[in-house]
């Protein structure tokens, strides 16, 4: 019988505990993944309580809270504390989405928050993004024309512009592309559903005039085919998006351009 054993590096062990209750209030417990790449020390979780009657109601706040009078070492990416940026995906109770959006009153238990599965981390809860982004610049996300530029502004009819709907609204925040199996195996080939969602968005812009070559840069066996429609991705997205529908939609295009 085959018997797997992982590195000792890989391991997470148990780590501090901070600020435990010492007087009355609502108390709440954050178990909070760390590691360092400063020393070579095995990842850890950390134990940190708040008293909810100091913090505000989104696991956000406690992050902030925790960073700002508990324990400044700790890392995460945060900015428009709205759902707009993207900034604080992490996994929260075992469920990729935006800090800022996940009410603690919703985690029964411990809030346990780790970063994105399976992307390398630069620290704490900060996840290296890199090849995330340089997929998504392969897909040329930008309009693209070859008839003239007109005087003021490409025009588009309503109907045309509703066509865009549930797609313009991704703000990247890798949720849906780190909460994919496929992605998970296969991120140096396969571009994952935030980025094809992100292609779908430029192909059905009827301003857009690239679409074959745009479809041409998706005929592959891994960029676009190694979806296997899991659906991990849709119910995941914060924003409440179907990057599943989207690559379905460009699977259905590559078949009618060769019909």
């Amino acid at each position: 019988m085959v018997q797997l054993t992982l590195p000792n590096n890989s391991k997470i062990k148990s780590g501090k505990t901070w600020n435990k209750p010492e007087s009355k209030g609502k108390w709440k417990e954050f178990r909070i993944y760390r590691w360092s790449p400063d020393d070579d020390a095995n990842p850890s979780v950390d134990n940190y309580w708040l008293n909810l009657e100091d913090c505000g109601p989104m696991v956000l706040d406690a992050l902030i809270k925790i960073k700002g009078d508990i324990d400044s070492t700790l890392t995460f990416r945060r900015s428009c504390r709205e759902g707009i940026c993207g900034s604080c995906s992490m996994n929260i109770d075992g469920t990729n989405t935006l800090a800022c959006l996940q009410a603690i009153e919703d985690v029964k238990g411990p809030v346990k928050i780790y970063p994105l599965p399976h992307m390398e981390v630069v620290k704490d809860l900060v996840p290296d993004m890199t090849n995330f982004y340089a997929q998504h610049q392969s897909i040329e996300p930008w309009l693209q024309t070859k008839s003239p530029t007109p005087p003021k502004e490409w025009r588009q009819s309503h109907e045309d512009r509703q066509e865009l709907d549930s797609l313009y609204e991704c703000i990247l925040c890798a949720c849906c592309s780190t909460s994919c199996p496929s992605y998970w195996w296969n991120s140096d080939r396969y571009l994952g559903p935030a980025v094809l969602l992100q292609a779908y968005r430029w192909v059905n812009d009827s301003r857009d005039e690239a679409t074959g070559e745009r479809l041409d840069n998706l005929e592959d066996p891994f960029r676009l085919y190694r979806c296997h429609t899991i659906m991990n991705c849709t119910k995941a997205c914060p924003k409440g998006l179907n990057p599943a529908k989207a690559i379905a939609e460009l699977k259905k295009l590559m078949v009618e351009r060769r019909v």
